[in-house]
C-alpha cells in the first residue's frame, strides 16, 4: 500500500502535469533571477552611463543587444527593468487586493445600504476601462514611477471589490458561517476568521493574473510619458525612447517588447495553472484524467 502524499506534495504533483503552468513558472523564476542578478550586473550608475560613440550600435561581443540612442547598454537596462517590472506588478496587486478585499468583505457581509453604496461607487469606476482610469489618475498625480504604481493600484480596486463581494455572498450562506453567527461571533471575527480564509485561493489566482496586467499597463504609461521618467530604465520607457529608430534599428525595440510579451505570458500561464488546481470543479476533471492515465 502506497503512503498517502501530503497536500503540498499532491499539489506539486498535479501542478507538474500542467505543461503551460510549468512553462509559466519557469518564466517567472527566470524573471526573478534576472531581477536579483541586476543588483550585481546592472547597478543604477552603470545603466544610466552614456557612451555617445556607441549610439545605436548593433549587437556585439561587448554589447549583446546593442546600445540605445544615448549609447547605453540595452541588455543591462533590460535587466534593471526586470526589477522594476516585478516591483510594479507586486505592488499594484498588493494595493488593489488589500483595498478591494476590505471593501468586498464589508459590502458582501453587511449587505443593505452599505452594499448598495459601495457597489454603486464601484460601478462608476468600472464604467471606465482600466487603462483609461489609470491614465486619468496618473495624469492627475503627475508623471513618475511612484504615481504610476499608485494610479494602477487605485484603478485595480473595483475589480477586486466585485470579485470578493461575489464570493462573500456565497460563502456567508454556508453552514459554518451560520454556525458562527448562532454562536455569537462578531462581524469582524466572522469576516476575518471564517470568510477570508476561503477567499485566499480566489485572490491568489486573480492576483497572479493581474500581475501581468499591471506590468503591461505600467509599460503603457511609461510609453505615453506619464509613468517612469528618464533616466530610470523601464521596459515601457525603453520602447518609447527607441520608437523613432525602430525602422532602421529594429533589434533595439525588439528586446524590451519581447521581454514584456514573455513576462505577461509567463504570469498568465502560471495564473491559469493555479486556477485549474484551486478550482474544485476543474480539479475533479484533472483528477479523473490522471486516474484514466
Amino acid at each position: 500500500m502506497s503512503e498517502r502524499q501530503s497536500p503540498l506534495a499532491a499539489f506539486w504533483r498535479d501542478f507538474r502535469r500542467n505543461r503551460l503552468a510549468m512553462v509559466g513558472l519557469t518564466i517567472v523564476v527566470i524573471l526573478l533571477l534576472a531581477a536579483l542578478a541586476s543588483f550585481v550586473i546592472a547597478p543604477y550608475d552603470v545603466v544610466v552611463s552614456q557612451d555617445r560613440t556607441q549610439r545605436l550600435a548593433g549587437p556585439s561581443v561587448s554589447h549583446w543587444l546593442g546600445c540605445d540612442e544615448l549609447g547605453r547598454d540595452v541588455l543591462l537596462r533590460l535587466l534593471y527593468g526586470s526589477r522594476i517590472s516585478l516591483l510594479v506588478g507586486i505592488t499594484v496587486v498588493a494595493i488593489g487586493m488589500t483595498m478591494g478585499t476590505m471593501l468586498g468583505l464589508v459590502s458582501g457581509h453587511f449587505g443593505g445600504w452599505v452594499d448598495s453604496l459601495i457597489m454603486r461607487i464601484v460601478d462608476i469606476f468600472l464604467a471606465f476601462p482600466f487603462f483609461l482610469l489609470a491614465i486619468a489618475v496618473a495624469g492627475f498625480l503627475g508623471p513618475s514611477l511612484r504615481n504610476a504604481i499608485l494610479a494602477l493600484g487605485i484603478a485595480s480596486v473595483p475589480s477586486y471589490t466585485r470579485i470578493v463581494r461575489g464570493s462573500v455572498l456565497s460563502i456567508r450562506e454556508m453552514t459554518f458561517v451560520e454556525s458562527a453567527v448562532v454562536a455569537g461571533a462578531g462581524n469582524i471575527r466572522i469576516m476575518v476568521v471564517h470568510i477570508f480564509p476561503n477567499l485566499i485561493g480566489t485572490l491568489l489566482v486573480y492576483g497572479t493574473l493581474r500581475i501581468s496586467t499591471a506590468i503591461m499597463a505600467e509599460a503603457g504609461l511609461s510609453y505615453l510619458g506619464i509613468g517612469a521618467q528618464d533616466p530610470l530604465p523601464t521596459w515601457g520607457k525603453m520602447l518609447s525612447n527607441l520608437r523613432e529608430h525602430m525602422l532602421f534599428h529594429p533589434w533595439h525595440i525588439l528586446a524590451p517588447g519581447m521581454a514584456i510579451l514573455i513576462t505577461v505570458m509567463g504570469f498568465n500561464f502560471l495564473g491559469d495553472g493555479l486556477r485549474d488546481l484551486l478550482d474544485p470543479r476543474l480539479r475533479k476533471v484533472m483528477g479523473a484524467q490522471g486516474g484514466a492515465e
